[in-house]
């Protein structure tokens, strides 16, 4: 089972979320968090590397790389939520359930209010 969090918005679908590690975070770092609308995370953390990058001796590059290789993929998510927060989301559930159509099953079948704001998305 994985961990899933819902984020609503009025007039939104809602958003679901999987929680815990992410390897397209870990791989692509700002790339991913600008993929996922995550703006100010992306220039922070992208600004970060570069700076560091920038002032450590070069051959630690491919450890300081790494690191912050690790670092996003363990908090990338959790950029991405501040973010959705930021945009006016709110976290309204969290759910466990096999895969993201499971888990919106699961969402609509506790809040059935959503069903509305998916139908008018749908047209």
């Amino acid at each position: 089972m994985k961990s899933y969090t819902a984020h609503t918005k009025p007039d939104c679908p809602p958003v679901l979320l999987l929680e815990g590690w992410s390897w397209g975070a870990a791989i692509f770092g700002p790339l991913w968090l600008l993929v996922h609308r995550a703006w100010i995370p992306a220039v922070l953390f992208g600004a970060a590397v570069l700076l560091v990058m920038a002032l450590a001796p070069p051959e630690l590059g491919g450890l300081i790389g790494l690191g912050f290789g690790v670092l996003a993929g363990l908090l990338g998510r959790d950029a991405v939520r501040w973010s959705l927060e930021r945009r006016g989301y709110l976290l309204v559930h969290v759910l466990a359930a096999r895969d993201e159509e499971s888990a919106l099953a699961r969402l609509l079948q506790v809040r059935s209010d959503l069903n509305a704001s998916l139908v008018g998305q749908l047209g």
